[in-house]
């Protein structure tokens, strides 16, 4: 019997708004090739990372510059159109979520996120300021999947960790959260989500 769950806590990126940077740069570099090998060699998902644990984009954006000073308006493009990367948000999603906190349920977010473009999601996605509040992983210089965002979240919201639900779109994230103590389901698509919400009691 699944612990009965008093607080609900969203992931953001690829749960509640689509994110993909092969938009903007599809333009930016238009070679597939070229583009990959970009993404895995100069802007690559550990430096970005790096931003989502709190380092300054100014920082990042020297590092590889000076690393690739012939990629250097390629580099500066990651921010400069950051939000072409987030063109939309998932509707049935976002539908979830705003319904539990129409139910009253006590809903909460956790995001590895980096602190200035955070500031500027909200401006595009009014809905991420209806839950109770967030922890912004480049805000508190800590990321998921290590147990310790998961612990403070939990201790600045309050929440208990057996009563917490977790959705994530990683599977790593998800183990983190179940590490920290809570339950925690992986997110693949809003009917998915819904019918892994009933089956711990949430119903929508």
């Amino acid at each position: 019997m699944a612990a009965k769950i008093d607080h609900i806590v969203f992931d953001i990126g690829k749960v509640l708004i689509h994110y993909d940077p092969n938009i903007p740069y599809s333009r930016i570099i238009p070679d597939e090739e070229e583009r990959k090998w970009f993404f895995l060699n100069v802007c690559t998902h550990e430096w970005n990372l790096e931003q989502d644990r709190g380092r300054k984009w100014e920082e990042a954006e020297t590092l590889l510059i000076e690393k690739h000073p012939e990629r250097e308006e390629q580099i500066r493009a990651f921010r400069k159109y950051w939000h072409e990367m987030v063109p939309h948000a998932y509707d049935g999603s976002v539908a979830i979520m705003e319904s539990l906190i129409d139910k009253g349920r006590d809903v909460t977010m956790l995001t590895n996120f980096a602190a200035d473009t955070f500031v500027h999601a909200r401006k595009i996605f009014p809905f991420l300021n209806k839950p109770r509040g967030v922890t912004v992983s480049g805000e508190i210089g800590l990321i998921k999947p290590d147990v310790a965002i998961y612990e403070k979240h939990a201790c600045d919201f309050n929440l208990t960790p057996q009563a917490t639900i977790f959705i994530d779109d990683s599977q790593a994230n998800v183990e983190g959260a179940r590490a920290a103590g809570w339950q925690a389901v992986h997110f693949k698509d809003p009917e998915t989500l819904k019918k892994d919400l009933a089956s711990y009691g949430v119903n929508v």
